[in-house]
């Protein structure tokens, strides 16, 4: 896994000038998208509208893009990104989080792929919704332009639009009921837990690996954690750890070097032979083959 790669080295090694650029900016894709994306982390988040053939990976998945799609990156999610085809035709505007302001607080945003790290990035589209996607990068490229003294607000207005184009893609409905106790600790866990992931150097290790570690962040008893992921999910506590664990252990294993010692290390197991032990019982293979077969 490389370093974390900054919005300011990403315009600065371009050679693109101005603090407005380096808080929003929108490019056709072009000559940005002709080598392939290392898997890391950015500090940015990114929309991307890809009309190419590509690979895109993240976490302990992968997927081939084989037609028009939106793709949304977020800071907290490690990607690669592999061109297929040598035409990479599309757009992509990338930006910082403050870029947002409030937006974040509409109920819409909080739904947006942008913001939950868990979801899937891809959108599929069909040629209508191909067509209206690319006008409104379009219309973001005219604008970043353009002399309006109002242009970063119609920018997050067009980025609000891309962000409504995916929501009508999702295929659920977001509901507007009130969580209830069991609800709201167990979505409270889950975004606990994202926050403890991805391990993107080999010295940082997990903090938290158990439930009564989880319990303790989260200020409640661990049996009352256990029985409200398990009203929720119908799953304890343990088994949606050890899956989280296990999918970083799959993400590391196969875009980085790390050594497993390494990688067993950073995932708060107490020795390699306990790491292979666990990924034994969870995949029934042995780590290191998972270097070398797709499992």
């Amino acid at each position: 896994m490389g370093r974390k790669e900054t919005i300011a080295a990403f315009y600065d090694d371009r050679g693109i000038l101005g603090e407005g650029s380096r808080l929003f900016n929108v490019f056709e894709n072009g000559d940005h998208c002709t080598v392939p994306h290392i898997y890391n982390r950015r500090d940015y988040y990114k929309v991307s509208l890809l009309q190419g053939q590509s690979r895109l990976s993240w976490n302990d998945q992968e997927i081939l893009i084989d037609r028009p799609a939106l793709v949304f990156f977020n800071p907290h999610t490690p990607f690669g990104w592999e061109p297929v085809s040598a035409e990479q035709p599309g757009f992509f505007c990338m930006f910082q989080k403050a870029f947002l302001q409030n937006g974040e607080r509409n109920e819409s945003m909080q739904q947006a792929p942008l913001f939950k790290p868990g979801s899937n990035p891809v959108f599929f589209l069909g040629p209508a919704q191909e067509q209206r996607i690319s006008g409104i990068f379009q219309h973001m490229l005219e604008e970043m332009q353009s002399d309006y003294l109002y242009k970063y607000d119609l920018l997050r207005n067009y980025l609000q639009l891309l962000v409504h184009e995916a929501l009508k893609i999702t295929p659920h409905t977001v509901s507007i009921r009130q969580q209830n106790a069991a609800e709201r600790i167990t979505a409270h866990f889950f975004e606990r837990m994202e926050r403890e992931f991805p391990i993107d150097a080999p010295g940082r290790q997990l903090e938290l690996r158990a439930a009564g570690d989880y319990a303790k962040a989260l200020a409640v008893h661990v049996n009352h954690l256990n029985h409200a992921v398990r009203e929720v999910t119908g799953k304890p506590t343990s088994a949606h750890i050890a899956g989280r664990i296990l999918q970083e252990a799959k993400a590391l294993l196969r875009h980085t070097d790390w050594p497993v010692a390494t990688i067993a290390h950073s995932l708060g197991f107490e020795s390699p032979n306990y790491f292979s032990s666990f990924f034994k019982k969870q995949t029934g293979h042995a780590p290191r083959r998972l270097r070398t077969h797709v499992l």
